[in-house]
Protein backbone atom coordinates (compact mmCIF):
# COMPACT_ATOMS: atom_id res chain seq x y z
CA UNK A 1 0.00 0.00 0.00
CA UNK A 2 2.79 2.42 0.88
CA UNK A 3 4.70 1.54 -2.29
CA UNK A 4 1.62 2.27 -4.39
CA UNK A 5 1.10 5.66 -2.73
CA UNK A 6 4.76 6.53 -3.19
CA UNK A 7 4.51 5.75 -6.88
CA UNK A 8 1.48 8.03 -7.29
CA UNK A 9 3.18 10.90 -5.45
CA UNK A 10 6.35 10.41 -7.50
CA UNK A 11 4.47 10.41 -10.81
CA UNK A 12 2.48 13.55 -9.81
CA UNK A 13 5.62 15.40 -8.79
CA UNK A 14 7.41 14.45 -12.00
CA UNK A 15 4.47 15.59 -14.16
CA UNK A 16 4.18 18.91 -12.32
CA UNK A 17 7.89 19.55 -12.68
CA UNK A 18 7.75 18.81 -16.40
CA UNK A 19 4.83 21.20 -16.91
CA UNK A 20 6.55 24.00 -14.99
CA UNK A 21 9.73 23.50 -17.01
CA UNK A 22 7.82 23.57 -20.33
CA UNK A 23 5.97 26.80 -19.45
CA UNK A 24 9.18 28.49 -18.33
CA UNK A 25 10.97 27.48 -21.53
CA UNK A 26 8.08 28.72 -23.64
CA UNK A 27 8.07 32.08 -21.88
CA UNK A 28 11.80 32.43 -22.40
CA UNK A 29 11.45 31.52 -26.11
CA UNK A 30 8.93 34.28 -26.87
CA UNK A 31 10.57 37.38 -28.38
CA UNK A 32 8.99 40.49 -29.80
CA UNK A 33 10.53 41.28 -33.19
CA UNK A 34 10.57 44.96 -33.94
CA UNK A 35 11.32 45.48 -37.67
CA UNK A 36 13.75 48.24 -38.41
CA UNK A 37 12.29 49.64 -41.65
CA UNK A 38 13.45 52.94 -43.04
CA UNK A 39 10.48 54.92 -44.34
CA UNK A 40 10.93 56.85 -47.57
CA UNK A 41 9.10 59.97 -48.66
CA UNK A 42 6.86 59.58 -51.71
CA UNK A 43 6.19 62.54 -53.97
CA UNK A 44 2.72 62.31 -55.57
CA UNK A 45 2.21 64.20 -58.82
CA UNK A 46 -0.52 66.79 -58.77
CA UNK A 47 -2.92 65.81 -61.57
CA UNK A 48 -5.38 68.37 -62.86
CA UNK A 49 -8.89 66.91 -62.92
CA UNK A 50 -10.37 69.60 -65.20
CA UNK A 51 -13.24 68.38 -67.40
CA UNK A 52 -13.67 71.53 -69.52
CA UNK A 53 -11.57 72.02 -72.66
CA UNK A 54 -11.23 75.30 -74.55
CA UNK A 55 -9.07 75.84 -77.61
CA UNK A 56 -8.37 77.56 -80.90
CA UNK A 57 -7.60 76.12 -84.33
CA UNK A 58 -6.45 77.08 -87.80
CA UNK A 59 -6.31 75.12 -91.04
CA UNK A 60 -7.68 74.67 -94.55
CA UNK A 61 -11.25 74.11 -95.68
CA UNK A 62 -12.19 72.98 -99.17
CA UNK A 63 -15.54 74.58 -100.00
CA UNK A 64 -17.26 72.58 -102.74
CA UNK A 65 -17.45 74.46 -106.06
CA UNK A 66 -15.10 77.06 -104.57
CA UNK A 67 -11.41 77.07 -103.76
CA UNK A 68 -9.63 75.87 -100.60
CA UNK A 69 -9.19 78.65 -98.09
CA UNK A 70 -7.83 79.30 -94.61
CA UNK A 71 -10.26 78.55 -91.78
CA UNK A 72 -9.89 79.48 -88.12
CA UNK A 73 -12.06 79.28 -85.04
CA UNK A 74 -12.55 78.13 -81.48
CA UNK A 75 -13.92 75.13 -79.60
CA UNK A 76 -15.36 74.53 -76.14
CA UNK A 77 -15.82 71.01 -74.84
CA UNK A 78 -16.82 69.07 -71.75
CA UNK A 79 -15.56 65.57 -70.95
CA UNK A 80 -18.16 63.40 -69.21
CA UNK A 81 -15.80 60.43 -68.93
CA UNK A 82 -12.40 59.41 -70.27
CA UNK A 83 -14.16 58.16 -73.42
CA UNK A 84 -17.12 60.49 -74.07
CA UNK A 85 -17.11 64.27 -74.55
CA UNK A 86 -19.28 66.98 -76.10
CA UNK A 87 -18.05 70.00 -78.00
CA UNK A 88 -19.25 73.27 -79.51
CA UNK A 89 -17.29 74.73 -82.44
CA UNK A 90 -17.29 77.99 -84.36
CA UNK A 91 -15.27 78.67 -87.50
CA UNK A 92 -14.84 81.32 -90.20
CA UNK A 93 -13.45 81.35 -93.73
CA UNK A 94 -14.10 83.03 -97.07
CA UNK A 95 -15.02 81.46 -100.38
CA UNK A 96 -13.02 82.50 -103.41
CA UNK A 97 -14.18 82.38 -107.05
CA UNK A 98 -16.24 79.42 -108.16
CA UNK A 99 -14.88 76.99 -110.71
CA UNK A 100 -17.20 78.48 -113.35
CA UNK A 101 -16.02 82.03 -112.61
CA UNK A 102 -12.38 81.01 -112.93
CA UNK A 103 -12.95 79.25 -116.26
CA UNK A 104 -15.34 81.72 -117.89
CA UNK A 105 -13.64 84.91 -116.80
CA UNK A 106 -17.05 86.58 -116.78
CA UNK A 107 -18.62 88.82 -114.13
CA UNK A 108 -18.75 87.41 -110.58
CA UNK A 109 -21.82 85.42 -109.63
CA UNK A 110 -21.82 86.52 -105.98
CA UNK A 111 -20.95 89.62 -104.02
CA UNK A 112 -17.82 89.59 -101.88
CA UNK A 113 -19.93 89.80 -98.70
CA UNK A 114 -21.87 86.70 -99.75
CA UNK A 115 -18.65 84.70 -99.95
CA UNK A 116 -18.06 84.99 -96.19
CA UNK A 117 -18.25 81.48 -94.78
CA UNK A 118 -19.00 80.80 -91.11
CA UNK A 119 -20.39 77.87 -89.17
CA UNK A 120 -21.20 76.58 -85.72
CA UNK A 121 -22.03 73.06 -84.57
CA UNK A 122 -22.58 70.94 -81.51
CA UNK A 123 -20.98 67.50 -81.51
CA UNK A 124 -20.39 64.41 -79.42
CA UNK A 125 -17.02 62.65 -79.47
CA UNK A 126 -15.80 59.18 -78.60
CA UNK A 127 -12.17 58.48 -77.67
CA UNK A 128 -11.98 55.15 -79.42
CA UNK A 129 -8.22 54.58 -79.13
CA UNK A 130 -6.78 56.07 -75.92
CA UNK A 131 -3.09 55.43 -75.47
CA UNK A 132 0.37 56.83 -74.75
CA UNK A 133 3.38 58.02 -76.73
CA UNK A 134 6.85 57.35 -75.32
CA UNK A 135 9.81 59.57 -76.19
CA UNK A 136 13.39 58.41 -75.49
CA UNK A 137 12.13 55.87 -72.94
CA UNK A 138 11.86 58.73 -70.46
CA UNK A 139 8.77 60.75 -71.28
CA UNK A 140 5.23 59.44 -71.71
CA UNK A 141 2.37 61.52 -73.12
CA UNK A 142 -1.30 60.57 -73.03
CA UNK A 143 -3.03 60.56 -76.42
CA UNK A 144 -6.51 59.96 -77.84
CA UNK A 145 -7.77 59.10 -81.30
CA UNK A 146 -11.46 59.96 -81.51
CA UNK A 147 -14.49 60.02 -83.78
CA UNK A 148 -16.79 63.01 -83.60
CA UNK A 149 -20.13 63.95 -85.15
CA UNK A 150 -22.85 66.52 -84.73
CA UNK A 151 -25.04 69.13 -86.35
CA UNK A 152 -25.28 72.88 -86.65
CA UNK A 153 -25.57 75.72 -89.15
CA UNK A 154 -23.49 77.15 -92.00
CA UNK A 155 -23.87 80.73 -93.20
CA UNK A 156 -22.72 81.06 -96.80
CA UNK A 157 -23.81 82.81 -100.00
CA UNK A 158 -26.28 84.95 -98.09
CA UNK A 159 -28.23 82.06 -96.58
CA UNK A 160 -28.18 79.63 -93.65
CA UNK A 161 -27.88 75.89 -94.25
CA UNK A 162 -28.52 73.10 -91.78
CA UNK A 163 -25.22 71.21 -91.55
CA UNK A 164 -24.16 67.75 -90.41
CA UNK A 165 -20.54 67.46 -89.31
CA UNK A 166 -18.59 64.16 -89.24
CA UNK A 167 -14.93 63.56 -88.63
CA UNK A 168 -12.04 62.25 -86.58
CA UNK A 169 -9.22 63.73 -84.58
CA UNK A 170 -6.09 63.15 -82.56
CA UNK A 171 -5.33 64.77 -79.20
CA UNK A 172 -1.87 64.70 -77.57
CA UNK A 173 -1.67 65.75 -73.91
CA UNK A 174 1.62 67.65 -73.49
CA UNK A 175 0.93 67.93 -69.75
CA UNK A 176 -2.11 67.64 -67.49
CA UNK A 177 -3.75 70.87 -68.77
CA UNK A 178 -2.37 71.56 -72.27
CA UNK A 179 -3.03 69.57 -75.46
CA UNK A 180 -2.24 69.66 -79.18
CA UNK A 181 -4.92 68.53 -81.65
CA UNK A 182 -5.37 67.59 -85.30
CA UNK A 183 -8.90 67.33 -86.73
CA UNK A 184 -10.41 66.29 -90.05
CA UNK A 185 -14.11 67.03 -90.55
CA UNK A 186 -16.64 67.05 -93.35
CA UNK A 187 -19.35 69.72 -93.15
CA UNK A 188 -22.28 68.38 -95.18
CA UNK A 189 -25.24 70.55 -96.19
CA UNK A 190 -27.74 70.91 -99.04
CA UNK A 191 -27.38 74.07 -101.13
CA UNK A 192 -29.45 75.52 -103.98
CA UNK A 193 -27.30 78.53 -104.83
CA UNK A 194 -26.85 77.46 -108.47
CA UNK A 195 -30.54 76.92 -109.24
CA UNK A 196 -30.83 73.31 -108.08
CA UNK A 197 -30.50 71.45 -104.79
CA UNK A 198 -27.19 69.68 -104.28
CA UNK A 199 -25.51 68.05 -101.30
CA UNK A 200 -22.08 69.55 -100.71
CA UNK A 201 -19.12 68.11 -98.83
CA UNK A 202 -16.77 70.69 -97.37
CA UNK A 203 -13.64 68.99 -96.02
CA UNK A 204 -11.76 70.75 -93.24
CA UNK A 205 -8.24 69.97 -91.93
CA UNK A 206 -7.15 71.90 -88.85
CA UNK A 207 -4.59 71.90 -86.08
CA UNK A 208 -4.70 73.75 -82.79
CA UNK A 209 -4.15 73.76 -79.06
CA UNK A 210 -6.54 73.44 -76.15
CA UNK A 211 -6.49 74.02 -72.41
CA UNK A 212 -8.18 71.98 -69.68
CA UNK A 213 -9.66 73.59 -66.57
Amino acid sequence: MENWLKRILLITASTSLALVTSVTAAEQAVQVIEPDIERREVSVDKIDSGDFEIGAFIGIISIEDFDSEVVYGARLGYHFTEDIFVEASYGESEGDLTSYEEISGGPPLFNDSDRDYSYYNFSIGWNIFPGEIFIADKYAFKSDFYFIGGAGNTNFLGDNWFTVSLGAGYRLMLNDWFAWRIDVRDHIFDRDSFGQDSTTNNIELTTGVSFFF
